[in-house]
């Protein structure tokens, strides 16, 4: 299906990419399709910036790949807004990333560092969801 057609599906959704480079993006799907990925999180910075859309739950989002092709369809089924340093254990294993809390925070440190700046007390957008159709 293109993405014409899921946009029309699905007119309220939004289209976003996981990850920053095409490695990350690759290893994110790959971890969404085998299950082991059911949350993510973005800082609100960009949400404020309008960089990206802020997810609501019972709205049903575009994944694209990092040739802009159609991956996967999530539904968000939860959204919370918390700093960087209260992100508990739980949700960082369901991001599927990391084995523990700690690996989480390194990753993401240099994730957020890369992307726009890191502090302990950043805001970010912790979201949870379940895939709807894997288009792969």
């Amino acid at each position: 299906m293109n993405l014409d057609e899921l946009k029309a599906r699905y007119p309220d959704g939004a289209t976003f990419v996981f990850g920053d480079n095409r490695e990350l993006s690759e290893a994110l799907l790959a971890l969404v399709r085998a299950g082991a990925k059911t949350a993510t999180c973005m800082a609100l910075r960009d949400v404020e910036s309008g960089a990206q859309a802020m997810p609501q739950v019972g709205r049903r989002d575009i994944a694209l790949d990092w040739d802009g092709d159609p991956a996967l369809v999530i539904e968000t089924t939860e959204v919370t807004i918390r700093l960087f340093s209260e992100v508990d254990e739980r949700f960082a294993l369901a991001e599927g990333e990391n084995t523990d809390l700690d690996a989480w925070r390194q990753d993401h440190r240099t994730y957020f560092e890369r992307t726009g700046g890191f502090s302990p007390d950043m805001r970010l957008v912790c979201e949870r969801f379940r895939v709807v159709e894997d288009l792969g």
